[in-house]
Order: C-alpha cells, then sequence, then structure tokens
C-alpha cells in the first residue's frame, strides 16, 4: 500500500491541524509523525549546531533548511525541496535542481549520475537514489561480482588446508576423531559485496514503487548467498579502489547515500526507508565551488575553506579563525569568494535587497586579513527571477570592493558565475 507523501520546502511550517489550503510552506502531517519528529529533533539540537525542526506551538513545527526527504516509523514520507521556485508548479523544477545539485557535490560524473534522464525522471529523492543505485548494480553484476579469499578456522572430522598443530595437540580425550584445521575460501563474502546487499535489502523494505521493488528482488536473487553488513561503518573503511575494484567505483556513492554515511544527520537506525538529508547552505556552497573551479583562469588555484589567518592574537594564540568558502590565488594576488544560499530581491532597495549585515562585516575582515585592504570579493546568491543580475558594487574603501553575484542553477547559464565585465575576478 501506498503511504504518505507530504511535499513541502525549506522553513515550511507542519502542522497537526486541518489544512483548508495545503502548499509549499504550510501542510498538515500526521500527530504520529509530529511527534516523531519533535523528538527527533529534540536529540539533534543536543549534537549539532543546525536543528532538523523548531516547535513554534503545541500543534505546528518549523522547519529548517535541510532539504531531501526522510521517513517516520509510520509511514508517512516528508520531501523537502530547496526555496527558489515561488510557483507551487513548479515542484518538479525543484527536484530536478536538487538532484543535480546533489550529485554534483558528491561528485558523480555526469554520465553516470543519468542527469541527462532527470527530464523525464519523476520519482521523488529517495526512489530516484534508489533507481540510480539499481541500474548501477546491474551493470556491476553484468562485468561480474569479486570474490576473495577468507579465512576459516573450524573443527572437522576430516583433513582440509592447514592443520592447526597447536590447538591439535591439546585436543580433548575422545576427540581424536577431529581436526582443528585452518583453510582459505574463494568466496564473495567481503566487505564491499556486503553493503551492497544491505543497500538493496533496505530498497526492498521500503520502496512504494512497484518498477524498483522487482528489479531490487531479481538481484537480490543473485546475490542472495551474500550476507547483509554487520558493521556498516567498517565495511565502508575497508572498500578497496586498486585496480581489480575499478568497476565498483560507480555504484559507491549510491550505496553511501543509501546507507546514510552521507547524510550530514546520524538517521540510520533511527529512520524507516531510505531518508537523506542535506543542509542546503553546504550543498550550495559546494555546488558552486565544484562549478567554478570548471571557469578558472589556467595560472589561479583555488582553496575551499582556507585557514591563512585569524581575527585577531590573544596571549600569542589565534583567535576566530576566519575561513571563508572559496579562496582564489595567483602569484600577484588573491580573492574571496563566499556562497549564500538566500533568495535576494535586486528591487527591493529599501530593505537592502535582504542582505545580511553580519555577512558583510565578515567579508570586510577577510578583505583586511587576506587582501591587505584591495581588490574584488564577491558574496555570491543562487540566480532566480527576481535577481539575474549583479548588484552595484560595495565599497568598504577606494581599493576594496564587494560585488554580490547571482550564480545560475538553470537554463542557458546554468552552472555559470554571472559577474559581467565589471569585476576583476578571475574566471572566464
Amino acid at each position: 500500500m501506498m503511504g504518505l507523501h507530504i511535499t513541502v520546502r525549506e522553513y515550511a511550517r507542519l502542522t497537526t491541524a486541518p489544512v483548508q489550503q495545503a502548499n509549499l510552506d504550510y501542510a498538515q502531517i500526521p500527530v504520529t509523525m509530529f511527534d516523531w519528529l519533535c523528538s527527533l529533533s529534540t536529540g539533534y539540537r543536543t549534537q549539532h549546531t543546525l536543528t532538523l525542526a523548531v516547535l513554534e506551538d503545541r500543534r505546528t513545527l518549523f522547519l529548517d533548511n535541510y532539504v531531501g526527504i526522510i521517513q517516520s516509523p509510520c509511514g508517512a514520507v516528508l520531501e523537502i525541496l530547496p526555496k527558489i521556485h515561488n510557483e507551487e508548479s513548479n515542484v518538479q523544477r525543484s527536484r530536478m535542481m536538487l538532484k543535480e545539485m546533489i550529485t554534483v557535490a558528491l561528485d558523480i560524473p555526469v554520465k553516470e549520475a543519468g542527469l541527462t534522464d532527470l527530464d523525464q525522471f519523476q520519482l521523488p529523492l529517495n526512489e530516484w537514489v534508489a533507481q540510480q543505485f539499481l541500474n548501477h548494480l546491474s551493470l556491476l553484476l553484468k562485468k561480474g561480482i569479486r570474490s576473495d579469499y577468507r579465512k576459516e578456522e573450524h573443527h572437522e572430522p576430516f583433513l582440509r588446508g592447514q592443520m592447526n598443530v597447536s590447538k591439535q595437540m591439546r585436543q580433548l580425550p575422545g576427540k581424536d576423531h577431529l581436526f582443528y584445521m585452518r583453510y582459505a575460501i574463494f568466496s564473495p563474502d567481503r566487505a564491499e559485496n556486503r553493503l551492497l546487499v544491505s543497500a538493496l535489502t533496505l530498497i526492498i523494505k521500503h520502496t512504494q514503487n512497484l518498477d524498483i521493488w522487482r528489479q531490487a528482488r531479481e538481484q537480490a536473487i543473485v546475490l542472495n548467498e551474500i550476507p547483509l553488513s554487520k558493521k556498516i561503518a567498517k565495511d565502508l573503511q575497508s572498500w578497496q579502489e586498486d585496480r581489480l575494484m575499478s568497476h565498483y567505483k560507480p555504484i559507491k556513492p549510491w550505496c553511501e547515500l543509501i546507507l546514510s554515511s552521507y547524510m550530514p544527520l546520524a538517521l540510520f537506525g533511527k529512520t524507516h526507508g531510505i531518508s537523506i538529508l542535506f543542509p542546503m547552505e553546504k550543498v550550495f556552497e559546494r555546488y558552486v565551488e565544484i562549478m567554478l573551479r570548471k571557469s578558472l583562469l589556467p595560472t589561479v588555484k583555488m582553496k575551499s575553506q582556507a585557514q591563512k589567518h585569524s581575527l585577531c592574537l590573544h596571549n600569542y594564540r589565534d583567535f576566530f579563525q576566519l575561513r571563508p568558502d572559496i579562496l582564489l590565488e595567483d602569484s600577484s594576488q588573491c580573492w574571496v569568494l563566499d556562497a549564500k544560499w538566500k533568495r535576494l530581491n535586486s528591487l527591493d532597495v529599501n530593505s537592502k535587497y535582504g542582505l545580511s549585515q553580519a555577512d558583510f562585516y565578515q567579508l570586510y575582515a577577510y578583505g583586511q586579513k587576506y587582501m591587505h585592504g584591495k581588490g574584488d570579493m564577491a558574496l555570491i546568491y543562487p540566480e532566480h527571477k527576481d535577481f539575474n543580475e549583479p548588484l552595484p558594487p560595495f565599497y568598504y574603501s577606494s581599493e576594496l570592493r564587494l560585488w554580490v553575484l547571482p550564480f545560475a542553477l538553470e537554463g542557458k547559464n546554468k552552472g555559470k558565475l554571472l559577474h559581467g565585465n565589471a569585476t576583476k575576478l578571475p574566471l572566464t
């Protein structure tokens, strides 16, 4: 039976009260899911700087800027999309954009991710990840599952392999007909295959798509001799990436997504189904970094999260480290760029376009410490219909200026920083 699927976007309100006209910013959820989200969010507030959701009143939750999908124990699925499009009819556009940004942020090659098929692929994020995993597993099975030698020790009534002489000499009376043996078995029971089977089992158990369930069941029959992974984190660390395992490389990120290792929140074991959540700010930062790297001038080097300078010294120690998202350097100068996931409005001058004063203070500190008060810096925000051109520059001084630039996530300029010809940024 298909479970309840609720689609909202960042910063939406979720309530248990009846909603006359649900939309992407306000939706009704079951009481069981509400209670579970409250409990889950409370647990993470003590472990993480970011919260999943904030309790607004007894019947309403206010979501933070996490995006992705999460399935509660009651079976209800909550899909959270980026808040970038205004129109309710743009759910599929937002979903497509999120899929592509996550794929790029995880360094999955476009060909392997099947991004060319996204226009026709209407499934939510969890089912999309499951389908990508199954497609790669199908190719892997055609190329062949790798086996390896596994050491075994048994007490058996026949000779096999090598006798364990020390244990045999301590054999108990009446057990003379048994032998302590050591031998190696050539078996597909290895870390990588156990992880594949664990991910496959999770898909079979929780997918709500009949075609995906059928394909997963067929593949599970082929791998029925391989056990589940009992220690997922340990097996992930044991994943081999040598020449003989090169055909396993494409499936690894999808396997990690399903088994939750890429999630910023340790939800594995606490949710049902394939639950995948990302802080949208981090996804955007990573996406901008990877795409900008492709358009740098040949002489320019990029560093992410540079840690060269701190704000001040105290008792000969650095205090308040300054870590710009992106630092560009060549032999003679550098440029500081910071990516912010926020919708600006280039027409709303009275509200300062939606810019944050704290961000400007932060960039000023970067400019003084990293650039010695000279040059061009940039704050990068997502492009949308109300912000599609660079704002006029902001001058800290006659020699230090800050640009506020849109970054295209869709259209003909997708993946490019719209910086115009006026900036001195080292980009093509």
